[in-house]
């Protein structure tokens, strides 16, 4: 049993292997990623770094959208993100509307919005007057 390389469970150079996603401290798959961009034939060779990085900015961006989604489901009172929840996340964001601008998400509802036109008008007569005679004639 000597000459065999390995020890087997004995107290030779034998370590435990350790994924790239714990080495790079990431949820997010790197080998898998790896994977998909070898298999995707993006480019002919695939860097060491590249799938790392990418796991990276994907953790990133799932991260922020759960919080975001999160914080919309405890707004109206639920503990289970649905994606009428990612919705009124993604559309809330800034930046988060811009990527994902083209991008629908199934049953996700629209942003809830009533034109301006179609709001009642507002009457003086129902109480105390306006600041000003200027908020009727501006809208």
């Amino acid at each position: 049993m000597a000459g065999r390389g390995k020890a087997v469970g004995g107290a030779g150079g034998s370590k435990k292997s350790t994924s790239r996603s714990s080495k790079a401290g990431l949820q997010f798959p790197v080998g898998r990623i790896a994977r998909f961009l070898k298999a995707g034939k993006y480019a002919e060779r695939v860097g060491g770094g590249a799938p790392v990085y990418l796991a990276a900015v994907l953790e990133y961006l799932a991260a922020e959208v759960l919080e975001l989604a999160g914080n919309a489901a405890r707004d109206n009172k639920k503990t289970r993100i649905v994606p009428r929840h990612i919705q009124l996340a993604v559309r809330n964001d800034e930046e988060l509307s811009k990527l994902l601008g083209a991008v629908t998400i199934a049953n996700g509802g629209v942003m809830p919005n009533i034109h301006n036109i179609l709001l009642p008008k507002k009457t003086a007569s129902s109480g105390a007057p306006t600041k000003s005679g200027k908020d009727d004639e501006e809208n």
